[in-house]
């Protein structure tokens, strides 16, 4: 029983991070009906800007501040000079301009920052918690990692009700908003990369694993609910603590196409799809 209560503690932990990953990719698919294959690269990169900034003495904070900044930035950048020019293109050349974008990014990371694993800095201590005479293994870090995902995540849904409620009134155009989108995307998956940054250790395509879960998530919540994509990111990281603890974490990829499989197969649309036919 203690053993199942660990992998729950980690898998709530991991889960949440998997929950931001699929939160930024829903919000992609929901203005544009594509799936950013390059968001984990992306976090990957801004990942490698913080530490950057503090391998040159800037404080953690700050250098925490620089990664969402800068995915923020990233965003929107991509989004006006690539995304933009191809927006009424069919959806599978912005698929393949993801692709491109994942392979360009994870080239350039190595030729800037170097190739070699990196340790990356939490924010506080890994030690597991102690409560009177027993030490639970949920760490101050783990709950920092908790509170920042909810933290973002509602002030997200409270962005997106304002923002629908005052687009509608006001007429603000779409391009604007799309970028907005690709923006705050951004930054949640920048917040993913430093939140699991520490346990992964950092090199170029450490963000990949986390991108596969977290599609996974959000196809497993519904790729057009952003409730579902929270859910589906925690469950995920229940099942592949679960899956890792008693069978192996050889097997946790495995347990996320079986997963991944089995709601293709039963619900497609995913457990909090709104069923909404696409319209031309």
């Amino acid at each position: 029983m203690s053993r199942f209560f660990v992998l729950s503690l980690n898998g709530l932990t991991q889960g949440a991070i998997y929950a931001a990953m699929a939160l930024a990719l829903v919000m992609i698919w929901r203005a544009t009906q594509v799936i950013n294959f390059a968001q984990g690269a992306m976090a990957m990169f801004t990942t490698y800007l913080a530490l950057f900034a503090i391998d040159h003495g800037v404080p953690y904070w700050l250098a925490f501040l620089v990664a969402l900044s800068s995915g923020l930035i990233l965003g929107a950048i991509l989004e006006r000079v690539i995304v933009r020019p191809v927006e009424s293109a069919p959806p599978l050349n912005v698929v393949i301009l993801t692709l491109g974008l994942l392979l360009f990014l994870e080239a350039l990371a190595p030729m800037l920052f170097g190739g070699q694993i990196r340790s990356f800095p939490p924010a506080f201590s890994i030690v597991g918690l102690h409560f009177g005479n027993s030490q639970v293994a949920f760490s101050p870090f783990d709950a920092f990692t908790l509170g920042s995902v909810l933290a973002v995540m509602v002030l997200l849904f409270v962005l997106f009700q304002k923002t629908d409620d005052v687009s509608r009134l006001l007429g603000i155009r779409v391009g604007r908003m799309l970028t907005l989108g690709w923006s705050l995307a951004s930054l949640v998956g920048a917040l993913a990369g430093v939140l699991i940054a520490p346990s992964l250790l950092l090199y170029p395509t450490f963000m990949d694993q986390v991108l596969v879960f977290g599609f996974t998530g959000a196809v497993l919540g519904g790729l057009d609910s952003a409730v579902g994509a929270v859910v589906g990111g925690l469950l995920m990281g229940f099942a592949l603590s679960y899956v890792g603890g008693y069978l192996g974490s050889d097997l946790e990829t495995v347990g996320a196409l079986v997963i991944l499989m089995a709601v293709l197969m039963v619900r497609p649309r995913g457990l909090f799809s709104r069923h909404r036919l696409r319209q031309a």
